[in-house]
């Protein structure tokens, strides 16, 4: 009976942790001779283990990740210039608390999707909000927003997310309304929140995408600040050994 009436409290006061243990950590606290005061302890931080589990899962589920990719399943080996110690250091994620920048740049199917979605999951387990967008798909929605006058609420709640990760940049050139779009979102994070963005594209030549060399120069100048770069290079690995070379 009191059992029973401790999981009904347990339940309504919304303490799931505590209630799928409370009575192992009991026969545990007879056996071992804890005081209350410790048995108290040992619930609590079950309770707390089991929170956040759950928000580390909620997380990963708000970001939206295409597919799940890990630091574990990347193969450094077809990437040796990659500079595998930064990219440890980055899985601690102290980026994503300093609201810094992480710029993946090289050719198509080298792996920087694969490195943003692991970064992002690993943001996400340390209870960060995460996003990740496609660039085109990005841009489309700010742009169907704004001609619903609800780019506002879009930006707002995009504010809310601690890592912004924008893929594929480069691969779709936007018009001059959805160029300044993109341009104002990202400006706006400068300093504040953290992005992560992949392209195909050197620097250099992400005017082609924006459209304005000035507005370009602008968005460069503020992401390169503090930004951590890392290059991937070679051939697609989801063509390399299909085509033969010549």
């Amino acid at each position: 009976m009191i059992a029973e009436t401790l999981v009904g409290h347990l339940k309504a006061l919304k303490l799931p942790g505590i209630a799928r243990a409370f009575r192992e950590r009991a026969r545990q606290a007879r056996e071992e001779g804890l005081s209350h005061e410790e048995y108290l302890l040992t619930l609590l931080e079950e309770e707390l283990a089991q929170r956040g589990i759950n928000v580390a899962k909620q997380r990963r589920s708000e970001a939206h990740f295409p597919v799940e990719r890990t630091l574990d399943q990347f193969d450094f080996s077809a990437q040796p210039n990659l500079d595998r110690d930064l990219i440890v250091r980055l899985s601690r994620c102290e980026w994503a608390t300093k609201a810094e920048p992480i710029l993946l740049a090289g050719p198509v199917g080298t792996g920087k999707t694969h490195l943003a979605i692991a970064l992002g999951i690993e943001a996400a387990q340390r209870r960060h909000r995460v996003r990740f967008y496609r660039a085109d798909d990005l841009v489309r929605e700010l742009t169907e927003a704004r001609g619903e006058h609800e780019v506002g609420r879009i930006r707002k709640r995009l504010d809310r997310v601690e890592v912004l990760i924008v893929d594929e940049l480069g691969f779709v050139p936007f018009d001059r309304a959805g160029a300044e779009l993109l341009f104002n979102l990202l400006v706006g994070r400068y300093q504040r929140r953290a992005t992560v963005i992949t392209t195909n594209l050197p620097f250099s030549d992400w005017g082609q995408v924006f459209g304005d060399d000035r507005m370009t120069a602008a968005l460069l100048d503020r992401l390169a600040e503090n930004a951590h770069v890392l290059t991937t290079t070679g051939a697609s690995h989801r063509t390399r050994g299909r085509i033969p070379t010549a």
